[in-house]
């Protein structure tokens, strides 16, 4: 009788599981850019290029962010800190910033 329910449920979980993959995508693309960065030297180039592609543009909207400039600008900035996302996106990381931003 409610299956119309259920399907719609399924779909949407199914939409945000994606959605999460290629969120973890565009974290791959960034570390990847920090490594180059690190390396070469040439890390938010290879982000903005990255970004600005046509496969960019697309796994950014797959993942939900708006391709726009400002979100080139964005990841460039982020490749230049050099702080990988696995680091930035931790409990400590966030922690240690705001004690940083207390003291300053």
């Amino acid at each position: 009788m409610f299956d119309y329910v259920d399907e719609n449920a399924f779909s949407y979980d199914q939409g945000k599981r994606s959605q999460k993959l290629f969120a973890a995508v565009v974290l791959a693309a960034l570390d990847d850019a920090i490594a180059d960065d690190k390396k070469y030297g040439n890390g938010p180039d290879v982000i903005a290029r990255w970004a600005r592609s046509r496969d960019g543009r697309e796994v950014l909207m797959c993942a939900g962010i708006d391709p726009n400039e400002r979100t080139v600008k964005g990841m460039m900035d982020f490749v230049g800190r050099g702080v990988r996302t696995s680091v930035a996106l931790s409990r400590e990381e966030s922690e240690r910033q705001a004690l940083a931003r207390d003291a300053a």
